[in-house]
């Protein structure tokens, strides 16, 4: 029974609980209202808690800028490809790894987490992609990220004590070789782990702007991430500048508004997508835990 000592710790908690979801959310509500109200009412630090001067300008010129649709497609077509090419890949390591009648399964399992502890860095990374000839291509921000160590022990753990082992038997038994045995057994169960994985995968794709700095000097295949990235800079390095003349403070408006209408833009994809997949996601929190 609850005693007086519990409902008092339940209310604190409660206090807690919505101090830090307030201080979570006030950053994305602000950069919301931000990006449409008036820049100068945002320079002069009149935008607290509603939009004040409604004003798209923001929006506007941020999509008269062929670059950032052009950006915005690059970033969609990495996401797309680059999310399929790790769920195919990962499915093909974590697979094998789960089955019991896998000899080498705990060797191969041990070579593949020593990578996660040590990797050979950026610089050789990068000599390794520039050997391969892939710096500059689409393929500079795929292939070097197709697989994710820590997503295949995920999806491993979920294929050994989310899915019966006699199912797989039964579909032996049945004449199902093992490729049938993935496609037409585990896989149709897997839903949660696979959502979790396209979660985890496209997120990552979305917001990855350091590859495509490192190995892209074509602007053509920019991604979205690294444009807003510039637009970003430009707007600090104008805000050092002196704004006496007209041209120059028009412009700084401009900046002003179009940074926040930019944040918007890159992240409501991603935001729109976490409702849909958030129960999956909290399930692929309790994938990985360890059973005793």
């Amino acid at each position: 029974m609850e005693n007086r000592l519990d409902r008092w710790t339940e209310r604190v908690i409660v206090c807690i609980l919505a101090v830090i979801s307030l201080l979570v959310l006030y950053p994305l509500w602000f950069v919301l209202i931000a990006s449409i109200s008036g820049p100068e009412a945002v320079l002069r630090g009149e935008v607290w808690l509603w939009p004040k001067n409604f004003s798209l300008v923001g929006y506007e010129r941020l999509f008269q800028n062929p670059e950032i649709v052009r950006g915005y497609l690059n970033t969609i077509l990495y996401t797309l490809v680059g999310t399929a090419l790790n769920l195919i890949l990962t499915v093909a390591a974590a697979y094998p790894l789960s089955r019991k009648d896998f000899d080498g399964r705990g060797p191969f399992t041990a070579m593949i987490v020593f990578t996660m502890f040590f990797s050979g860095g950026m610089i050789p990374t990068y000599l390794l992609v520039k050997d391969l000839g892939l710096l500059n291509s689409f393929w500079a921000l795929i292939l070097p990220t197709a697989i994710s160590v820590w997503n295949v022990l995920i999806m491993r753990t979920f294929f050994q004590t989310g899915i019966p082992y006699e199912l797989q038997e039964a579909s032996f038994i049945d004449g199902c070789s093992n490729i049938q045995t993935l496609l037409r057994v585990v896989l149709p169960v897997s839903g949660p782990v696979m959502a979790v994985m396209l979660l985890f995968y496209g997120v990552g794709h979305w917001n990855a702007y350091f590859s495509a700095l490192l190995y892209l000097a074509d602007r053509e295949l920019y991604p979205l991430q690294l444009l807003l990235r510039e637009i970003l800079i430009q707007g600090q390095m104008q805000e050092m500048v002196d704004i006496g003349d007209d041209s120059l403070a028009r412009g700084l408006l401009d900046a002003e508004a179009i940074k926040y209408a930019a944040v918007i833009v890159a992240n409501l994809p991603m935001l729109a997508l976490y409702p849909f997949l958030q129960k999956y996601f909290v399930r692929g929190v309790m994938i990985g835990a360890v059973k005793g």
